[in-house]
């Protein structure tokens, strides 16, 4: 027999073991939630390992979860004869507590300074360890299904854990827990029935367990087993008898009529690990060539890895009530990735693998089926229940758009849930847009890159906001995707406001007297400033934008954006240095300045440059050499303060 060996747990372990063992949180019935959960994914785990072996079709017999408590010696046990693990499966899995999100929930708890909820304990995935809340150690006595040895894990929450070799005849696992004395323990309670005490505090009480388990794992879809103590009319002792204490039931095969929103909140839970409350939940159904059953839900928030490769897509994948697989990404695009839920399909095959799946066409058409039914759901959420709607779009809609980019066949669907801010209104859909644009508005206008708050100031907004014209301000990353593949929405052009030519159909713009004869007055200004600038700008021209600001950098009709110049860099893409055109407003006094300058023979000096560093700014760009630009900008300090002595 392997001797005992002795580990220390990571930097990032031992502080999440210290927050567990002295945690002052009181929802502490957490820890059997997740227990539970645990040995139910074992079972998942087994099922679809013997779906391909032939070697463990065996060790998938009568699978279950059974709790044990011993109230007076304080232990409680929690067993399962699912996939068990082995000596290297116990280390990777409870002594790199990192492989279960625990940098990110140690950074999120200092960062929010928040207390343990259960909604972070299931997010972040470390709830195996919530253990050490109720528990002075924990051992793990698990056996790997189709190996021999068994494995004994031991810790007390002080950084460290043992590993040796145990017994134990079949696989799977079981989790023994030394609980803690009970706080605050009293008399209050004698003289009362075992099923009428106030128990709730103490994890060791029978009927606390029976209330946990219904709470939280009701739906499991394995049999929980207890022997549970049965008493007469009188509160004598009868005996003990075994007993399931989860209904099990297949909430999604139910009519919708028979099922609580109580019964929808719990599977919502249990699916999802989730414990806030949904926002809505879709029940579907179809028949037909594919017949299949689903049940969905948008939850109310984003979780924590919405934008990491390796965070959960899909939603549970069952055939004929039959759990295949946890996370199928097959069911659903990419950009509905934050949908929960399960999927019950009556023609599958039970053996289906992930290669399978990707080229069934029974899949591609549930799958169809299912955006088709989400978006529709989303329509009546944004005509019916606009404030929700708005809350789902504040966590979601970033991923939603990713869809306009990638989702042709639904683009024009997913461009009509879309809600924007704009310079006069928040939140309106490109429908609602249409309807306020002013009789003499040829075109959708918007404005990308930067904060929100960088957008309102920018000086590409000048002529439109006088004109009374909304613009778009769209200030998530993806934009500048999807709006590069989007031209036109209910025959009206989409056009950036920071792109092309401001060509507003002004009359009184065209009619100015003396226009040509200004352009014909600053053409040799802007060769000049545009030989200054060659290196950073394409050209420099008169803008018909700028009514306050000195300049402004604007691109071609369909060049690419700054901030799509920098992502696709940061993607390690190789693209050619991005040159725009340097727009001047010849009405500002700056530029009347350098005019009087420059036709006076005068040197342009490094006006040029401070030009272009102050329209890099205004934008919310980035300054090639910030250092230099500020050594600029004081010397001209400098200068205009010494004229200014000069004349007092």
């Amino acid at each position: 027999m392997a001797a005992r060996e002795t580990f220390s747990f990571q930097s990032e372990g031992k502080q999440l073991l210290d927050l567990m063992v002295h945690s002052v949180y009181s929802n502490r019935e957490i820890f059997l939630r997740e227990l539970v959960s645990n040995a139910s994914d074992a079972l998942d785990k087994l099922r679809v390992a013997s779906l391909t072996s032939e070697a463990l079709q065996s060790s998938f017999s009568d699978p279950h979860i059974r709790i044990a408590v011993d109230g007076a010696a304080r232990i409680l046990r929690v067993s399962d004869n699912g996939i068990g693990m082995n000596r290297e499966d116990l280390v990777t899995y409870l002594g790199t507590i990192a492989k279960s999100g625990t940098r990110e929930f140690l950074q999120y708890m200092a960062e929010r300074k928040e207390t343990l909820t259960p909604e972070l304990i299931g997010q972040f995935g470390v709830g195996f360890y919530s253990s050490f809340m109720v528990a002075d150690s924990v051992e793990v006595l698990t056996r790997k299904a189709g190996e021999d040895a068994a494995w004994l894990w031991r810790s007390s929450g002080d950084g460290t854990y043992t590993i040796e070799e145990g017994y134990r005849d079949t696989c799977g696992t079981t989790v023994t827990l030394h609980l803690k004395p009970i706080e605050n323990e009293g008399d209050d309670d004698e003289g009362l029935r075992p099923w009428e005490r106030a128990s709730g505090e103490d994890v060791a009480d029978e009927w606390t367990i029976r209330g946990i388990v219904r709470k939280y794992s009701d739906f499991v879809a394995y049999p929980i087993h207890m022997e549970v103590r049965h008493f007469d009319k009188e509160g004598k002792e009868e005996g003990t008898k075994d007993e399931v204490l989860n209904s099990m039931k297949a909430i999604w095969s139910r009519p919708e009529s028979e099922v609580t929103e109580e019964e929808y909140r719990e599977f919502y839970a249990h699916v999802s690990k989730d414990w806030a409350e949904p926002l809505t939940h879709i029940v579907y159904s179809a028949e037909g060539a594919t017949t299949f059953r689903a049940l969905l839900y948008l939850p109310s928030k984003a979780p924590m890895d919405l934008f990491l490769r390796e965070g959960d897509r899909g939603i549970q994948l069952y055939v004929k009530r039959v759990f295949i697989m946890q996370d199928c990404k097959e069911l659903i695009p990419e950009y509905l990735r934050f949908l929960r839920g399960v999927v019950d399909a009556e023609d599958l095959p039970l053996n289906i693998s992930r290669e399978i799946l990707q080229q069934d066409r029974r899949i591609a058409v549930i799958r169809k089926s299912l955006t088709r039914k989400v978006l529709d759901e989303l329509k009546r959420l944004r005509d019916g229940k606009r404030e929700t709607y708005v809350t789902f779009w504040k966590e979601f809609g970033k991923v939603l758009k990713e869809g306009i980019f990638a989702d042709e066949r639904n683009r024009e669907t997913l461009l009509s849930l879309a809600l924007f801010r704009t310079t006069t209104r928040e939140w309106i859909t490109l429908d609602e847009y249409l309807e306020g644009m002013k009789p003499e508005q040829k075109a959708v206008y918007s404005l990308s890159g930067g904060t929100l708050e960088t957008l309102r100031n920018s000086p590409h907004l000048e002529v439109f906001c006088d004109r009374g014209f909304e613009v778009l301000l769209l200030d998530d990353p993806v934009d500048d995707f999807w709006t590069g593949v989007v031209e036109t929405y209910r025959d009206k052009p989409l056009k950036s406001v920071a792109k092309g030519a401001a060509d507003l159909d002004a009359p009184e713009e065209k009619e100015r007297e003396g226009a040509k004869e200004r352009e014909d007055a600053f053409e040799p200004l802007l060769k000049a400033l545009a030989e200054h600038l060659k290196d950073e700008v394409s050209s420099v021209r008169l803008s018909t934008r700028l009514t306050a600001s000195p300049a402004c950098l604007v691109g071609e009709t369909h060049s690419m954006t700054p901030q799509m110049e920098q992502l696709l860099r940061q993607m390690g893409q190789a693209v050619p240095k991005l040159k725009r055109i340097l727009e001047v407003n010849p009405a500002h006094p700056v530029l009347e300045r350098l005019q009087r300058r420059f036709t006076e023979g005068g040197s342009l000096g490094d006006f040029p440059e401070l030009l272009y560093g102050q329209a890099l700014l205004a934008e919310g760009g980035a300054l090639p050499d910030p250092a230099r630009f500020a050594r600029l900008v004081a010397e001209l300090l400098a200068r205009n303060l010494e004229e200014a002595r000069r004349e007092e």
